[in-house]
């Protein structure tokens, strides 16, 4: 009956208008995709950088959050399959899903605009509750919209062919997954670009209004094509979800053995057999076939939660390093590119080279060998990352404990100082407009200072305990002070000051007005190029310097500084700029990628393999919620595992992987492979269901063009 009524509804089609042997409706679908991924991605790669230098979160509570959202993201499409299938149907879901996805883009954006409450006008929100409350508001709007649509529209396109256009549909999937790419890809490239710039109406700081800006007027844009083709549109009705079938055969059979679980009552050979009073036998023993799938998914949470940190913790730590490629400067969050570039050249050449000469050797290189080498890449990534965060902190500055204190000093005084610091009595030869080589560290707060001059001139101070600060001797050595420093590198910027030897009061680019012998607070600059224009009434010269990410500089405006076009001011390391450049994250990059090409890829392929086919969407919903629960792992290890130092944290992780690596080659060992389809071909005989030999030709057919579908969904997972 269910192939009978198939039949009258294919019947039913319309003759639908055509470009080049295509129905013109895909053409707004598939612009509609690559915009919704080119808003999502965008999105999401500046997002960890967002939560930490705009809603101004520690380290650990950006990973959590983000960890959270994309956790969301991935079980939200089995709300949006079940809505599509049982309520709405495909259409209606993206309409009303996508305007939900829309305003969370927007109010993400705005949450952005520190303008709105910047009351102080220092380029920073005052009200920081009401940037973060819009901003979880839009994130949520944005992973019930993202998941809700994610599994309707490659459907929805799919449903718009007719049966002689077959050819075309493969082709339609083709060009629908490389939109994906070429969405996600660019969208990592230029978003970080953008939030790069600086822009602000009273103070300039990182663009994130514009980064989040452009992915929402992508998706508006998105939704705008989407209903621009609707009058085009084959809508087919709710058909049914199967997920809702099989949960209901599931809790019937928990409770019908909660019933009989008195000793009275036979044993059955499987759980779910006490499902067979109600339901039809072969449901379950399809179910019985999925069940045993998903307890293989057991252990793959482990996998993603190392996976999906690429977007975290490896983005925060590409920020601790150099991006200066000589011919371009690479942005930290811009470094999530090489993933999606290497899946685009890997795929090919592991589906035609890397595995089929292994075959050719002679090994069996079954799907769960190929999964658990996977996730052995995935620890070799983490180990990767680890090292490169050890040459990370070889390359930070040596700070004091709690109880000591550090100083530099900077002479500002028109000749070569020798000073004195007490009770240590440490002797330093300064010269004029010159700084002592690095800081000194003291163990005690309380300290003399005594210069050379005539008369000798003396002062006492007290250092900030466990803090690092400069004192500066400006051209009157009687009116010396101590300037307070940044103790950590500015991560992702680079943290400026001025010492103004000058005369009077000076004027500069983004600063107030500074005084004579003043000094100002950091300001943080992006790296690049930078200018100051230094002014006083119509004097005025442009001071030009390229910074790279994570220095501090003090820079000294001697009493020539216009005489000399802004050439005299003089430089003063404070923190030493990122050494360690971003390149060495490119192996970290690869052998996640490969280990994601070994597992997700055949994940699915397996799966597909030993389940009915019609029970592929409940698979799909498993294999979804394993990257869910990966991400809520990463959430509990960073509130609970705190470890000192991060290259442990890298250590755990893949220790974590390793050790669930091996419990999943055992679980493996055991598997035994098996044929669904013989199996539901048996029970069906044992029913006497078993098809003429007319309609077992139209089975093998149907199973044929199934087999294609099959292979096709495989290859979409892939992007």
């Amino acid at each position: 009956m269910p192939d009978e009524k198939m039949d009258e509804t294919k019947k039913k089609k319309k003759r639908i208008a055509e470009c080049f042997g295509y129905p013109i409706s895909i053409f707004f679908i598939v612009v509609n995709e690559f915009c919704e991924r080119f808003s999502y991605y965008g999105m999401r790669a500046v997002l960890v950088l967002y939560f930490r230098d705009f809603l101004r979160w520690e380290k650990e509570d950006a990973i959590s959050v983000y960890h959270v959202f994309v956790a969301l993201c991935y079980l939200t499409p089995i709300l949006g399959a079940i809505i599509a299938d049982s309520w709405l149907g495909k259409f209606k879901t993206i309409i009303y899903l996508s305007i939900v996805y829309a305003i969370g883009q927007v109010a993400v954006a705005v949450s952005a605009v520190n303008d709105i409450t910047d009351e102080n006008r220092d380029g920073k929100p005052d009200n920081l509750i009401f940037h973060k409350v819009l901003s979880m508001v839009g994130l949520f709007l944005i992973a019930l919209g993202t998941g809700g649509i994610k599994p309707c529209v490659a459907a929805f396109g799919g449903d718009q062919f007719q049966e002689h256009q077959s050819s075309q549909l493969n082709t339609f999937f083709s060009v629908f997954y490389l939109c994906i790419n070429a969405g996600s890809l660019l969208s990592t490239l230029i978003t970080p670009v953008f939030r790069a710039q600086e822009c602000g109406i009273h103070a300039k700081q990182q663009c994130f209004p514009l980064a989040f800006g452009v992915p929402a007027t992508l998706m508006v844009i998105s939704l705008v094509v989407f209903i621009a083709g609707s009058g085009m549109y084959t809508k087919t009705a709710p058909e049914g979800n199967i997920m809702w079938s099989v949960c209901k055969c599931i809790g019937f059979a928990i409770k019908n053995r909660f019933r009989h679980r008195s000793s009275r009552y036979p044993k059955r050979e499987h759980w779910m057999d006490w499902a067979d009073e109600k339901y039809d036998k072969l449901l379950v023993a399809q179910i019985k076939m999925v069940l045993r799938v998903l307890f293989l998914y057991i252990p793959l949470p482990m996998f993603w939660a190392l996976f999906d940190q690429k977007g975290s913790r490896w983005t925060f730590q590409a920020t601790s390093m150099s991006g200066d490629f000589g011919a371009f400067i690479l942005q930290p969050d811009q470094m999530q590119t090489v993933n999606p570039i290497l899946i685009l050249t890997m795929v090919p050449i592991m589906d035609r080279l890397v595995f089929p000469l292994i075959k050719k050797c002679g090994f069996n290189f079954s799907p769960l060998k190929r999964m658990t080498v996977g996730m052995l890449f995935g620890v070799m990534a983490f180990v990767s990352a680890a090292l490169v965060q050890i040459e990370i902190d070889k390359s930070l500055p040596i700070l004091p404990s709690a109880s000591e204190s550090q100083l530099k000093v900077v002479n500002m005084y028109s000749r070569t100082l020798n000073v004195t610091i007490s009770p240590s009595q440490e002797q330093l030869m300064i010269d004029s407009f010159g700084s002592s080589a690095d800081y000194l560290t003291f163990d005690h707060q309380d300290i003399m200072v005594s210069l050379n001059t005539n008369p000798v001139t003396t002062k006492a101070f007290r250092l900030l305990e466990g803090g690092r600060q400069t004192l500066i001797i400006p051209s009157d050595p009687t009116i010396m002070y101590l300037q307070y420093d940044n103790k950590l590198k500015p991560e992702g910027n680079t943290a400026v000051r001025f010492v103004n030897g000058w005369t009077a009061d000076l004027n500069i680019t983004d600063l107030d007005t500074i005084g004579p012998s003043a000094t100002t607070d950091y300001i943080l600059v992006s790296q690049g190029k930078q200018n100051f224009v230094l002014a006083h009434g119509e004097q005025s010269c442009e001071f030009s310097r390229k910074f790279g990410l994570g220095a501090s500089y003090t820079f000294l405006i001697p009493s020539t500084v216009f005489s000399t076009d802004c050439e005299s001011i003089i430089e003063v390391e404070d923190i030493k700029a990122n050494s360690v450049h971003m390149a060495l994250q490119i192996p970290q990059y690869f052998l996640i990628t490969t280990g994601e090409v070994m597992f997700s890829v055949t994940g699915l392929q397996f799966s597909y393999s030993q389940a009915p086919k019609n029970m592929k969407s409940v698979l799909q919903a498993g294999w979804l919620c394993t990257n869910a629960v990966g991400n809520i792992i990463v959430l509990i290890a960073s509130e609970i595992g705190k470890l000192p130092k991060e290259w442990a944290e890298y250590v755990l992780f893949a220790s974590l992987l390793l050790a669930v690596s091996f419990i999943f080659s055992i679980m493996a060992y055991f598997y035994t492979y098996i044929d669904p389809a013989e199996i539901e071909a048996k029970i069906r005989k044992e029913q006497g269901l078993e098809p003429e030999e007319k309609e077992k030709e139209t089975l093998e057919m149907k199973e044929k063009d199934e087999d294609k579908e099959n292979d096709k969904e495989v290859k979409q997972t892939k992007i």
